[in-house]
């Protein structure tokens, strides 16, 4: 049986034939936000129900709980010095890891009201962090806590490198959840689920122009829909294909926005990333399993 399905050319240059979908690891409820830890050869990911993140160590093939309660996570990326920078639904909040084991926050409010339950985050070159907000933690106690915004509406937001302070983005998205630069940091991709809030509107994933100030955002436009379920989160690659998740597999983009391929997974797909000493292991989150495969491709490299 294949992992694969073609759908043109490009996608073959992508995949290795040889190459098989793993099952790394299976009882979560909600998998969710994997980052590759280089330093330790370690993924760290969410099961956001169940209020633990997750840790497994590729070099003994061993998964364990890493911490527990954490604030329901969901997503994680790395900052320049390595450290684990989380996105909190029941704590609200955006946190890092510090190199001391404390978790400290990076920003918890918008013009004094409290964020809903932050939900993926992606660091840009210059240090900037950028987030999305949507109210996935507060609708119900299943993800985080039921609570009612306070904002009122789900945003996209960067935190300055050099005072911390926080800055609204994107604000024309029904439910933003994953987000990722492109390769030159010239477009911001953002996902909106808020299909799962307003019937019949499109799974889509929306592509930003970044100002020439780096911290600014045109007017975003349409990338690609989904067919099979939502876009959650995603990754773009070193050749600006983007890895995103869906129902039933990981859809692969071109950077025209054609859909070039899928690969495989049994369960619906959350969100995943690159990892291994090459960055060419895909790391899948996938509802209750952790999976793996690798490609030939890695990373965007910025």
């Amino acid at each position: 049986m294949s992992h694969y399905e073609i759908l043109d050319q490009r996608f073959k240059a992508l995949i290795n034939g040889q190459a098989k979908l793993e099952h790394l690891w299976s009882g979560g409820r909600w998998t969710e936000g994997p980052v590759y830890v280089p330093a330790a050869r370690h993924l760290v990911w969410s099961d956001i129900p169940n209020d633990r993140i997750m840790r497994y160590d590729e070099v003994g093939g061993v998964a364990n709980i890493f911490q527990t309660p954490c604030g329901h996570h969901n997503g994680h990326t790395l900052d320049h010095e390595g450290r684990i920078i989380a996105c909190e639904h029941s704590g609200r909040r955006v946190s890092r890891l510090d190199h001391d084991g404390e978790w400290r926050t990076l920003a918890d409010r918008f013009e004094g009201k409290r964020l809903n339950s932050p939900n993926d985050v992606v660091v840009k070159s210059d240090g900037s962090i950028w987030f999305s907000d949507p109210t996935y933690g507060i609708d119900s106690d299943y993800e985080g806590y039921a609570a009612l915004s306070e904002i009122g509406a789900s945003n996209v937001y960067r935190i300055d490198p050099g005072d911390g302070s926080l800055s609204l983005m994107a604000s024309d998205l029904v439910k933003p959840n994953g987000l990722a630069f492109s390769g030159d940091e010239k477009t911001l991709y953002v996902s909106d689920t808020g299909a799962t809030h307003v019937q019949g509107l499109p799974a889509a994933l929306r592509a930003y122009p970044v100002g020439g100030d780096g911290h600014s955002l045109g007017q975003g436009r349409l990338f690609a829909t989904c067919e099979a379920g939502l876009f959650d989160g995603f990754r773009v690659d070193r050749h600006g294909n983007i890895f995103a998740s869906s129902e039933d597999s990981v859809r692969v983009y071109a950077p025209d926005g054609k859909l070039i391929g899928r690969i495989l997974v049994p369960e619906c797909v959350s969100n995943l990333c690159f990892g291994g000493p090459r960055r060419n292991r895909l790391y899948i989150t996938a509802t209750t399993s952790l999976y793996a495969i690798y490609v030939n491709s890695g990373p965007a490299l910025r």
